[in-house]
């Protein structure tokens, strides 16, 4: 059984309304301009919580983690150096300083995209003048697509056992891209 569920897509790039299509057990497939990919069943879609994300769910927590991980997906500006900089900056090691992301660029169905991965403590803001809050044992796993439309960003992140047991589903994601 197929049903749509509208959901507003809106970035300054003028991308319309953009639907969500969930196919049963084999999730929920994201229409971002002419590029498309399936995110997994067990995540669970919800609101986006501010409108210039185009997608969000909430990946289950795993056993003793105290929150949901939390994925978002959307189009931005910027080059792909300065977005892996700022997700960099949005993490610190045990002792304060900064981190490194590990960073594999791929072909993916003809697409150009690259893969960060980070862990540490992520410094959590929920807008841009709110002050930082230290979430400790985080883990972020990113993916930078390059279209011609635009550069799409999914963003993963949570506590590390959360992220680790979605990780597998979260590649397959981004192996879904056409």
């Amino acid at each position: 059984m197929r049903f749509a569920m509208p959901v507003l897509f809106a970035v300054s790039l003028g991308l319309a309304v953009q639907t969500a299509r969930l196919q049963a057990d084999q999730g929920v497939e994201l229409r971002l301009g002419k590029l498309r990919m399936t995110a997994p069943a067990q995540w669970k879609q919800v609101q986006p919580r501010v409108r210039i994300i185009a997608y969000e769910f909430a990946a289950p927590k795993a056993e003793g983690d105290p929150v949901d991980g939390r994925v978002t997906v959307m189009a931005a500006g910027g080059s792909i150096e300065a977005n892996i900089a700022r997700w960099q900056g949005q993490f610190r090691s045990p002792d304060g300083g900064p981190v490194r992301a590990k960073v594999e660029k791929k072909k993916i169905n003809g697409y150009t995209v690259h893969l960060v991965d980070l862990s540490g403590t992520y410094l959590d803001r929920r807008g841009p003048f709110a002050p930082a809050v230290p979430r400790r044992g985080y883990r972020m796993l990113g993916a930078i697509i390059q279209t011609p439309e635009a550069n799409f960003f999914v963003k993963f992140y949570g506590p590390v056992a959360t992220v680790n047991r979605h990780e597998k589903a979260f590649r397959q994601m981004i192996q879904s891209i056409r």
